[in-house]
């Protein structure tokens, strides 16, 4: 048998035996939360804003709407009023 596939059989067994190891290490990162939430655990987080958090009050959405299409309307006359003034 070639050594290359010695090789690739060896690591496929390394990857089962790995995989099926009953106990697996914290990443470095859940390791350094664990050590850092011992001593100053974190405050509950809402999972939406609150009505404090929302700031301003929002428009409704067919003032956004009626803005939108009356810049779209306000470029087009723009547009054309550059090409009528436009000599030929």
């Amino acid at each position: 048998m070639p050594e290359h596939e010695q090789d690739d059989q060896q690591r496929e067994f390394d990857l089962r035996w790995a995989d099926g190891a009953e106990h697996k290490e914290p990443s470095a990162r859940a390791r350094m939360l664990a050590a850092r939430w011992k001593h100053n655990p974190p405050g509950p987080v809402p999972f939406r804003a609150g009505p404090e958090y929302a700031g301003s009050r929002r428009r409704s959405s067919w003032i956004s709407t009626a803005v939108v299409l009356g810049c779209v309307a306000a470029v087009i006359v723009l547009l054309g009023y550059i090409n009528f003034r436009a000599p030929y």
